[in-house]
């Protein structure tokens, strides 16, 4: 959500606006509905703005240039406050138009401060929250004469979740950001500095990048980096390297990112994997710095998470469970703290987020600290937010994830789930070492397995391009199917924009068998015949049920699983793995199949509309 670029380069350096559309381009996925930039040159501003894609802006910029700059600032707006105008799109200027301004996320309290500003004489030409940012941050500069300080002052007046960059005209070569509850990222460059949303933002230029921590100024010119706390204070901060290059975020022949993604998930899983047992053979998680004794102690886990992570963490439910056997809930980030949960000292909570900068994750992160319990983030970003304010992080190691719906996101936090439980699983005395090699052995053969299904694929995407037309779709599961039915059934409704519902199989009759009617698509994703108790036969019973009434049948079954194939319309097989390890498999026919439905159907599978990647306002 929203994508901010900060540029300061040397006198003889390249020119800050390439830089910077540069920037804004590989920050597209985030979702967006404006773009705009702001140079500094010639001691003025002169910016650019655009509604809709950022090849407006392109063209508008074709047609009208900017002159050339070293310093530059870009943004793209995702609407809250205001629709996706010209007018309301970023940057915003100060009356005198001396100061820009571009902001990442909501002021709660811009209300009153407007109506302030406008008894004080002050006018305004957009709908948005941001531009009393830009008249308090230019009337503190005129009092003030520093753009740092300005920038501290009115940070410390401001409620909500922003990230603020600005540029004054009087500030030459100079950008000047703070952040509270929104992220914001420093790059080191070699005689240029980088401020960004994300470390996409500058990959091209540098992999050296700095963490900002909550409520901080930075300040970057060509040749400094300075950080101070929203108190004036100089700040700790945390340098890190990235571990991945530009190319990661290239598409690289394929026609999507989306198509990418899925297809590097072997890799994704495999390295979210990689490295994780000592010398002795024991599973070590070096990242869970909680105390033994304290893991040892925890009487209760919850899971939180929002969309697709929430479905992730279901997963974990089941394999947490029958592992540790350590009550588990799952809960969705948007909900926890408003529902007064019972936390205490002895629960851990398991926090879930791609991006690490989910607001309603983290906001149930801080409440869940605040009741004491111990808080373990799975994250796929380093530097990030949820996993700073974390007691421990276990990291994915998926790569760049570009397209807004996650697929090998998804795939990486199961596996890390996985191994959070067997390490609890472990540590708690619950499994013997062999049992828990055993199963990371398993895990181990799990990435081959997913290249083998993604080698099968070509008649799932001729059943989407023949299935264009649908209008509803269902998904049906049991035990850890359930769960991925939920995560097929998002997957379409996020891509394809048609309406599609993930059940339980054993509630069908409890309702949800009234919606089929004949033609009705119905994916059956089939636990194993060699899985828990009788929920095979239980499963295919409803399969038989659905297609008496008309349903298509599209089963997803494990190889060798003959029982499946007089009631199954489509058959899918994929390799035969451990019950609780079937997510890794059964999940991909699923996102092939939403994406090449949604593809035929002309849509974007990137960035689908009204959707954003990490969603950073709640």
């Amino acid at each position: 959500m929203c994508g901010i670029v900060g540029y300061a380069g040397p006198v003889d350096g390249v020119d800050a606006l390439g830089v910077v559309m540069e920037g804004l381009r590989r920050m597209e996925y985030r979702g967006y509905d404006s773009a705009g930039i702001v140079v500094q040159a010639q001691g003025a501003l002169a910016a650019r703005k655009k509604a809709g894609k950022l090849a407006n802006l392109e063209e508008l910029l074709s047609l009208d240039p900017l002159p050339l700059a070293v310093t530059a600032v870009g943004h793209t707006r995702w609407a809250t406050h205001g629709g996706p105008t010209d007018e309301n799109a970023h940057p915003h200027h100060s009356a005198d138009g001396r100061l820009a301004l571009v902001h990442n996320g909501i002021i709660e309290n811009y209300a009153a401060l407007r109506a302030q500003l406008v008894d004080e004489g002050a006018s305004f030409t957009s709908e948005t929250d941001t531009e009393i940012a830009a008249h308090l941050v230019a009337r503190a500069y005129d009092e003030v004469g520093d753009l740092t300080e300005a920038m501290r002052l009115v940070a410390n007046q401001l409620q909500g979740a922003f990230t603020l960059l600005a540029l004054h005209a009087d500030v030459p070569g100079t950008v000047v950001g703070a952040r509270r509850n929104s992220p914001l990222v420093v790059g080191r460059g070699k005689g240029a500095n980088f401020l960004g949303s994300d470390v996409a933002a500058f990959i091209e230029h540098t992999r050296e990048a700095i963490e900002l921590g909550q409520d901080q100024v930075v300040t970057i010119t060509c040749d400094s980096i300075e950080v101070i706390d929203f108190a004036g204070a100089p700040a700790t901060t945390r340098a890190y390297h990235v571990d991945w290059d530009a190319r990661a975020a290239e598409k690289g022949g394929y026609p999507n990112f989306m198509a990418k993604e899925i297809d590097e998930q072997p890799r994704a899983v495999a390295d979210t994997l990689l490295g994780r047992m000592d010398q002795r053979g024991h599973l070590a998680l070096d990242e869970l710095r909680i105390d033994a004794s304290a893991l040892r102690s925890i009487d209760k886990i919850v899971v939180i998470g929002c969309g697709t992570a929430s479905y992730a963490g279901q997963v974990a439910k089941y394999a947490i469970e029958h592992w540790c056997r350590v009550p588990t809930e799952v809960e969705l980030g948007s909900e926890f703290r408003y529902r007064d949960p019972v936390v205490t000292a002895k629960t851990l909570v398991v926090a879930i987020s791609q991006s690490g900068e989910t607001m309603d994750t983290l906001m149930a992160v801080r409440h869940a600290r605040e009741q004491g319990a111990k808080v373990l983030a799975i994250c796929n970003t380093h530097g990030s937010t949820i996993p700073r304010e974390a007691d421990a992080v276990l990291y994915t190691h998926a790569g760049p994830e570009v397209a807004v719906a996650a697929t090998k996101s998804f795939l990486a936090q199961v596996a890390a789930c996985y191994l959070l439980g067997l390490y609890l699983a472990q540590l708690r005395g619950n499994k013997f070492e062999d049992e828990v090699r055993a199963i990371l052995a398993q895990l181990a053969r799990v990435p081959d397995q997913i290249q083998q299904v993604l080698n099968s694929m070509e008649p799932v995407r001729a059943l989407a391009r023949q299935m264009a037309d649908a209008r509803v779709v269902l998904f049906l599961g049991r035990h850890v199917g359930f769960p991925v039915a939920m995560e097929g059934a998002l997957k379409l409704k996020e891509l394809a924009y048609i309406h599609a519902e993930g059940f339980a199989g054993g509630e069908l009759k409890h309702g949800p068998i009234a919606l089929i009617e004949p033609g009705l698509p119905v994916f059956v994703v089939v636990p194993s015949p060699r899985g828990r108790d009788s929920l095979h036969g239980k499963v295919i019973s409803n399969i038989q049920e659905i297609r008496a009434r008309g349903a298509r049948t599209i089963v997803i079954a494990e190889e060798g699983d003959d029982a499946v194939r007089p009631y199954a319309d489509t058959l899918i097989q994929v390799p035969r793995t451990p019950t609780l390890l079937a997510p890794l498999v059964t999940t991909v026919p699923l996102q092939v199949f939403a994406v090449e439905l949604a593809m035929a159907k002309g849509h974007d599978v990137d960035q689908p509309r009204n959707l954003a990647k990490s969603v950073t306002v709640e």
